[in-house]
């Protein structure tokens, strides 16, 4: 009995979206973008904790020096550096070497530097700390090396960890207000493009109630049509956002200061649990929507 409901309710839903497939259209496609736009915040946020793990997980430090330095100068910083156990030194970076790693960054657009007049870029020794350093030791050593005459300005993954770290508690938040609002939006149209649904099948509607049909039977199509409109805004939402990854991954070099930055694609497992969402999401709107037509 319940396979047969279960065969009739989804013809019956595939046969009214199909009837009815510009309102359903509509619905799929507003649904969508609200999905997209809880799914790219989504992403972002992701991004930013991976982002702040893997810098978490190793201590670098760039040090910038003042003009273009000499020999001389940059051996008297790397021997102060090799007076603390833990630090390794992994390369010199001269300011013509950072114009031509800048070059090769912009690619066609490289011809905007050459208005510039000299090179603005400084020279740099990238270095990289031990795990096991204490936690005041990065802010000890710059302060240290910062009175070095040939030191202009010393910088450290932490630093960029520490600031970002210092404002994710109120982008939580505002995530956690944001995507209620995307939900009630979601809802909102699921809910309308079913009552319209109901609407336009009024008296098929009273006819099978008339013969004697349960609730569950008449019901039935409707959930199964505000589910399968939140399913497919949310595939519509998650190819969509694929495609703008792909797209970033290609065209874009994220640089934070002096650490690169990866762009992650939300995982499968992510990607089941948006869908699950969006599914509930159909289903809800249609309970509610319906419950303004029978007792449920």
């Amino acid at each position: 009995m319940r396979g047969t409901l279960l065969r009739y309710s989804m013809r019956r839903a595939l046969a009214n979206m199909s009837e009815n497939r510009l309102v359903h259209l509509i619905g799929i496609g507003t649904m969508a973008i609200a999905f997209l736009i809880f799914d790219a915040f989504l992403l972002v946020f992701l991004n930013i904790n991976y982002w702040i793990e893997e810098q978490g997980s190793s201590l670098t430090m760039s040090i910038y020096f003042t003009g273009d330095p000499d020999k001389a100068a940059v051996e008297t910083v790397s021997k102060e550096l090799l007076q603390y156990p833990g630090v390794t030194i992994n390369e010199f970076i001269s300011k013509s070497d950072a114009m031509e790693n800048l070059k090769r960054r912009l690619g066609d657009k490289a011809g905007l530097l050459d208005g510039l007049e000299g090179n603005p870029l400084p020279a740099s020794l990238e270095i990289t700390l031990s795990k096991g350093k204490i936690e005041d030791f990065p802010k000890q050593l710059k302060a240290r090396l910062e009175m070095l005459e040939a030191v202009d300005e010393v910088q450290y993954s932490h630093e960029w960890v520490e600031k970002i770290q210092a404002v994710m508690g109120a982008v939580k938040l505002i995530g956690i207000i944001f995507g209620g609002l995307l939900f009630l939006a979601a809802l909102f149209i699921i809910i309308n493009t079913i009552k319209l649904a109901i609407y336009s099948r009024h008296d098929e509607v009273e006819i099978l109630k008339l013969v004697g049909a349960t609730n569950r039977f008449v019901k039935a199509p409707f959930l199964i049509e505000g589910s399968i409109q939140g399913f497919l805004g949310g595939v519509t939402a998650i190819v969509i956002l694929l495609l703008g990854y792909l797209v970033a991954i290609t065209r874009i070099d994220l640089r934070i200061g002096f650490a690169s930055f990866d762009i992650v694609f939300l995982s499968p497992q992510f990607i089941l649990l948006l869908l699950l969402m969006s599914i509930i999401v159909g289903f809800l709107g249609s309970m509610i929507s319906l419950s303004r037509f029978f007792r449920i």
